[in-house]
């Protein structure tokens, strides 16, 4: 469920955002078949299986072109559903549905594409105790849906954005001129209750990172016998990120690894969509004499 905050102040003018784009100069194809009012009903499907996410956005989608639109769920988000299964209908004036079709399936397929690739992810980590994450790789202005879905998918949330808190990367490392002097700086700026993560690449960086206090450290991009010596460098003095290229295809792999999180920029830059579609029931117009 999103909260009304979140879904009014964050999503709504994102919505409306992705209807101007789809609808700045009328719906001539809708206006040319339906010029007046015309109620009716269409029906969400589902075309293949997987989790969906974003249900309210979808309903929200046609209730900002005509708060009059009624949408009538079947399902919650995070269920899964299946080929065929009936996920929602939508009421109210054909040419609100016509025209507000494709930006609410846009939200909904990408958002439950998401959170399908989450669950899956999550599921091949069942039993460990390591916690799947996502990453700031989202597609530009849709972040707050890319986070949420995920959420729906099981997984978690890494840093919103930039002001979340502290993660010094390779870039950081070389502007503050090593590993040593960027957790001092960020030691002194941030707040204290603010816990200092490191990128790391090599096992001299891993060693550095731990003398220096680090809270969390990122074992980027490393072959399998460098993250086994790092995680045994760090000897549970600080949290361990396994981060670098983690898909659904590779992530099975860590599962024997002691480690506290796996980030994983696939959850939003490579999920792709579920499949789903809405159907208007065929309306019937009386005959002209």
């Amino acid at each position: 469920m999103i909260d009304p905050a979140t879904l009014k102040l964050d999503m709504e003018p994102r919505i409306l955002a992705a209807l101007r784009e789809d609808i700045n100069g009328g719906d001539v194809s809708t206006n040319a078949v339906l010029p007046t009012a015309q109620p009716g009903t269409a029906t969400l499907l589902a075309k293949q299986r997987g989790v969906v996410a974003g249900l309210q956005v979808f309903e929200r989608t046609f209730q900002l072109l005509d708060p009059a639109t009624r949408v009538t769920f079947f399902v919650d988000d995070a269920d899964v559903v299946a080929p065929g299964d009936t996920l929602a209908t939508v009421s109210g004036d054909l040419r609100v549905i016509l025209s507000g079709e494709r930006t609410a399936l846009n939200f909904l397929q990408r958002m439950s594409g998401t959170a399908t690739l989450a669950h899956a992810m999550v599921e091949t980590l069942a039993g460990t105790g390591i916690r799947l994450v996502d990453t700031r790789k989202t597609t530009p202005n849709q972040r707050v849906f890319d986070k949420y879905a995920v959420r729906v998918g099981g997984a978690g949330n890494h840093r919103y954005n930039l002001s979340d808190g502290v993660l010094l990367k390779d870039n950081h490392i070389a502007a503050a001129g090593g590993i040593t002097a960027a957790i001092q700086a960020a030691r002194a700026y941030a707040p204290f209750v603010r816990k200092i993560e490191v990128e790391t690449e090599t096992l001299a960086q891993v060693r550095e990172a731990v003398a220096a206090g680090a809270d969390i450290i990122m074992l980027d991009n490393m072959d399998r016998s460098t993250l086994e010596a790092a995680i045994a460098e760090i000897a549970g003095r600080a949290e361990i990120e396994v981060s670098g290229n983690v898909t659904a295809a590779s992530v099975a792999a860590l599962r024997g690894l002691k480690i506290d999180y796996i980030s994983s920029g696939a959850l939003t830059h490579s999920a792709g969509i579920l499949d789903l579609s809405l159907k208007v029931a065929p309306v019937e117009h009386e005959a002209e004499e």
